[in-house]
């Protein structure tokens, strides 16, 4: 198999945008997603200074400690809505 590196986005929807035109014969594919997520040590280094979320709940003691902050764009209602659509299949 020969390999190609190419830049492509998944929408809202699910699917897959390859962002230009591929120079390759027509056939089938295997298509492998490498997907970049921030690590924990990169979330934590780049602020040092950010208060930590503490638990009345002693259960919940040590699970925001290491918790990723919500991206700025996260809309809950919109993933409420996500979450429905795939549950009931709409």
């Amino acid at each position: 198999m020969q390999a190609y590196k190419l830049n492509a986005t998944i929408d809202e929807s699910g699917h897959l945008i390859i962002d230009g035109p591929l120079n390759i014969a027509p056939g089938k594919v295997e298509v492998i997603i490498l997907q970049p997520v921030p690590s924990l040590e990169t979330s934590t280094e780049s602020q040092p200074d950010k208060p930590r979320r503490k638990s009345k709940v002693k259960a919940f003691e040590g699970l925001f400690e290491n918790a990723l902050p919500t991206p700025p764009d996260f809309d809950p209602d919109q993933a409420r809505w996500e979450a429905l659509k795939e549950k009931h299949n709409l």
